[in-house]
């Protein structure tokens, strides 16, 4: 169909250029491009309208399409030919038609033979701008085609290049282009009076044109304006307000919000109703890095042979591992305490708050008893919870979540995880270093989905030799207790097959908490994943209600929260003088299996599905001194970076190795300060250090970028020098 659709725009375009020669041939109509052949030409060109009406205004009409077109110069003058020729009421009919005509087939030809080259290659630096086009592409349009400033063939081309639908381009240009194409008809009415087209364009006409160039602006805060009343209609707004914010959620993006407006002077209450810190630091981050310590420390005593040490052993005490993993917790509570956050200015409330409208919170406390506060703004950051899928016989055999799994005080003998993903790689490597037999039962072919092959692939090795039985392309159909034994049946290829387990964890993914806090009532819409809708200034349904975290998405990591809390209390307090968009242009993340596997900006797949034009360089850690150090039986892992073909411009890295966390700080920093690898090559890196590994890659990409022409020319001479 794309292929006709090109065939049937390319035959178009043929017939309406050999309409425009045999026009611009048999009426001479070329004269008509410069003013001084339209002046001399006027009589006669009115007498020709005259003795043959319908074939001159079709001429006339295939020429300004096909020149509109093909963005040929002369527009002006074919214009005010239109009112020499025709008056003011036909040529407005006819250029208006044309013009709109023309300036479709040139924004259909730039669509269709040059949108797909330019996305591919600047695809990342145009997504803000297809997101303006697709959220405002009509007042853009509308202002450029109002203000005379802006070339109407360009515009055509680069539109084009846009998301913005050709009936609405149509629609806007006829529209748009209606108010200069009747000055420019009605001026060719009295061409005796023209000497330049500049006369047509004097200061007077420029500043109305301005004018009419605001108004798209003027009518989108109109707009804008009714629509807050309308969405604020039935609420009755309170003469004054108890506080500048209310955050509800003291997870990382609620912490980070309360403490950036107690910062600068804000009353803000941060309202809890579970434990300080949310997730990351109760069930999530911190617990689950301090078993994986714990874990790795046992793999290593068993590895101590390989350095020289004897007779090494470690008996794992899990009852002891999980205290200690409750000792982390409560060293690094404090940080997020109620007791700081009271010292740093917020007013801490420990209760469930709900929205009882755009500026009303009521907060029910532990005691039962009920506050209603009102503010200003409002900051979402509820967070997300484990979720259970609905497969028969869970409840009967009970599973374990990254919530209550630190409920456990034995270890469990055969643990079956449900989930390949960072959360369930991570648990069962673990486990299974801590003593449990551990399988994985993932859906997907492959464990980690979200990465390259060949860092799944490494990390599913690396599962293995711990001893994890790993089932991919395995569907879990339900579970069931046969025997006092829980089981789990699965199907691949057709067949069942039953797993016994002693604990079940499910890790297959988090589910944004969303209900019991007034969304509904106040129509707060969600996405089709279950996050609150935003804006790219975080701004729900109602401009002083904004979500943050993973009940904002589109991350659900820690750090993205605590990004976007700046982004949400500086657009809270101070949104009326200036508004900034949540950038997310450069997400870090890290998987804590080890090897760790750490990624920033676009990986090698899905630069491939974007087709974005890319080069892959991979520099192995099995190379790195340190690595040799530290890893006697050999370092797996490797730094991958894909950049700009032919440039050192950073697209994405991936580190898959010791520390990768770490290291990839470094690609971070580069990538959000436009730093390329000739900068990181450049950069001195201590030895013998795993940093040295960033060096290295760039190191790489540099060697295969060597002018290798001017290389020879330089070994000429240096021959020559020892001749």
């Amino acid at each position: 169909m794309a292929a006709r659709s090109k065939g049937a725009l390319w035959i178009a375009a043929a017939v309406a250029a050999i309409t425009a020669v045999v026009a611009y041939r048999h009426f001479d109509l070329g004269r008509l491009l410069t003013l001084e052949q339209l002046k001399a030409s006027r009589d006669a060109l009115a007498g020709l309208y005259q003795r043959a009406p319908a074939s001159t205004l079709a001429g006339y009409f295939a020429l300004y399409v096909v020149a509109t077109a093909l963005s040929i110069p002369g527009a002006v003058v074919l214009t005010l030919a239109a009112g020499a020729m025709f008056g003011f009421a036909t040529g407005l009919v006819v250029v208006s038609f044309a013009s709109s005509l023309g300036a479709l087939l040139a924004f259909l030809v730039a669509r269709h033979v040059l949108r797909d080259v330019v996305q591919a290659r600047f695809g990342t630096a145009l997504r803000p701008v297809n997101e303006g086009v697709r959220r405002d592409g009509t007042f853009y349009l509308l202002t450029l085609r109002l203000v005379p400033v802006f070339p109407f063939w360009l515009v055509n081309l680069l539109m084009g290049l846009t998301p913005i639908g050709a009936a609405r381009f149509y629609v806007v240009s006829q529209l748009g282009m209606l108010a200069g194409t009747a000055v420019y008809v009605n001026a060719g009415t009295q061409l005796a009076a023209i000497e330049s087209p500049r006369d047509v364009l004097s200061p007077p006409l420029l500043a109305s044109f301005a004018l009419l160039g605001v108004f798209p602006w003027l009518a989108k805060g109109a707009l804008g304006w009714l629509q807050r009343r309308r969405v604020y209609a039935k609420w009755p707004r309170p003469r004054r307000f108890d506080r500048n914010l209310v955050v509800i959620g003291a997870g990382a993006g609620g912490l980070v919000t309360a403490y950036i407006a107690a910062a600068v002077k804000a009353k803000v209450t941060l309202v809890e109703a579970h434990k300080m810190g949310g997730d990351c630091l109760n069930t999530g981050c911190v617990p689950s890095k301090s078993l994986i310590r714990s874990a790795r420390l046992v793999h290593e005593i068993g590895q101590a042979h390989r350095l020289g040490i004897r007779d090494a052993q470690g008996r794992v005490d899990f009852a002891a591992v999980m205290r200690r993993v409750h000792d982390v917790v409560a060293r690094i509570e404090p940080h997020d305490s109620v007791e700081r956050y009271t010292r740093l200015g917020v007013e801490v409330l420990q209760g469930h708050a709900r929205l009882t409208g755009p500026w009303s919170v009521e907060v029910t406390l532990a005691d039962g008893t009920r506050r209603a506060l009102t503010t200003r703004s409002v900051v979402l950051a509820t967070g997300a919870s484990p979720f259970v899928p609905p497969i028969p016989g869970l409840d009967a055999v009970g599973v374990l979540t990254s919530e209550t799994l630190w409920t456990l005080a034995e270890r469990p003998r055969r643990l079956l995880v449900l989930g390949g993903g960072p959360i369930g790689c991570e648990l069962a490597q673990a486990f299974a270093r801590l003593g449990s037999e551990v399988t994985v039962v993932e859906m997907a072919p492959r464990v980690l989905m979200r990465e390259d092959d060949d860092v799944a692939a490494l990390v599913a090795q690396a599962l293995r030799d711990d001893g994890v039985h790993l089932l991919t392309g395995h569907e879990a159909v339900r579970a069931e207790v046969v025997a006092g034994e829980k089981r789990l049946v699965v199907r691949h290829g057709g067949r069942e097959a039953a797993l016994g387990f002693d604990a079940l964890l499910c890790a297959v993914g988090r589910r944004p908490r969303v209900t019991g806090y007034g969304l509904e009532e106040l129509g707060i819409a969600l996405t089709p994943r279950g996050t609150i809708e935003t804006d790219a200034y975080l701004r729900t349904r109602y401009p002083n209600i904004y979500a943050v975290g993973d009940v904002a998405g589109p991350f659900q990591f820690t750090h993205t929260a605590a990004h976007q809390a700046w982004y949400a209390a500086v657009n809270a307090l101070f949104g009326r003088f200036r508004r900034f968009k949540a950038d997310y242009s450069v997400i870090p993340w890290t998987t804590f299996t080890d090897p760790e596997v750490a990624r920033v900006g676009l990986s090698e797949a899905e630069a491939r599905e974007r087709g974005v034009p890319h080069e892959v360089t991979r520099y192995d850690l099995a190379d790195l001194d340190r690595a040799i150090i530290d890893r006697p039986a050999g370092a797996p892992g490797f730094v991958k970076v894909l950049t700009v073909p032919g440039k050192d411009r950073i697209l994405g890295v991936t580190i898959v190795g010791d520390h990768a966390g770490e290291l990839i700080a470094e690609y971070v920093l580069a990538m959000k300060h436009g730093l390329g690898l000739n900068k990181v090559l450049g950069t001195i890196h201590a030895y013998p250090t795993l940093a040295e590994a960033n060096k290295y890659a760039a190191g790489e990409w540099k060697r295969t970028h060597a002018p290798r022409r001017l290389l020879e020319w330089i070994g000429r001479y240096h021959a020559w020098e020892r001749s």
